[in-house]
């Protein structure tokens, strides 16, 4: 079995970068042979490129344009809660979708890389919005600790991360923690959401924060209980602008 460093493999591939466009297209089926592209909801391969879904995927999911517009029914949702530069969601969230299976094996089946691929997606776009191209930094909502320990890692980081290798700005993750364990917010109704997360969110390092314009990240705008939390912690740092960004909204 071929013993193959995807390291290697990658700076191979942005030395040819200037290469005959015949070879960079057969460097790129190689690389696809060695590290197929999946379908972040089935698993199913997908030709090498930016798609996050296969074609039969992406019959059945929504996509939003939020992301154009200062104002839209993301920042509707958030209205007279939480004051924003703006807000923006990739996708609308159905049940049995292919954007809640990939949702869930993000969350629950050890693929943050998925997290990582649609933040990426995600990141192309804000980047080329009017609308986003000011956000200086990312904070992505944070897990408690103890329950970053039993997943591995933090869903909204990986989108962050995501997000920020293509528009080119950090990654604050340690400027908000949480300091409280709740349970999940999944199968809570309204005003439990709400009572669940108040007060558990607080600023640790609010130097690195003043006067920027923050981007605040999660996987999922439901309520908006968890964002809004988060987003008058920020907002109470001198000179904070604050915007949103999640992976899905939530089809009311």
């Amino acid at each position: 079995m071929l013993d193959f460093d995807l390291a290697q493999l990658k700076k191979m591939k942005m030395v040819l970068q200037n290469s005959f466009p015949a070879f960079r297209a057969l460097w790129s089926g190689f690389l696809h042979l060695i590290y197929p592209e999946l379908c972040v909801a089935c698993g199913a391969d997908i030709p090498a490129g930016d798609a996050c879904f296969c074609f039969r995927c992406q019959l059945k999911i929504s996509v939003s344009d939020m992301h154009l517009v200062r104002e839209n029914e993301f920042t509707d949702r958030l209205w007279g809660r939480l004051q924003l530069e703006s807000g923006a969601a990739m996708y609308y969230f159905t049940r049995k979708s292919p954007v809640q299976q990939a949702l869930h094996q993000l969350k629950y089946h050890n693929k943050p890389e998925i997290g990582v691929k649609i933040g990426r997606a995600f990141g192309r776009k804000l980047k080329a919005s009017d609308v986003f191209r000011p956000v200086e930094a990312i904070v992505p909502v944070p897990l408690h600790p103890k329950k970053e320990r039993l997943r591995g890692y933090n869903q909204s980081a990986q989108f962050a991360q995501g997000i920020s290798e293509v528009m080119d700005i950090p990654v604050l993750r340690n400027a908000l923690v949480r300091r409280a364990f709740t349970a999940t917010q999944t199968k809570k109704k309204r005003m439990e959401r709400f009572e669940n997360v108040d007060d558990v969110f607080v600023v640790e390092k609010p130097t690195l924060l003043q006067g920027k314009h923050l981007l605040l990240v999660d996987d999922v705008l439901t309520t908006g209980a968890t964002l809004e939390t988060c987003g008058h912690a920020l907002l109470g740092i001198a000179g904070t602008r604050l915007s949103v960004a999640t992976i899905a909204i939530a089809v009311n």
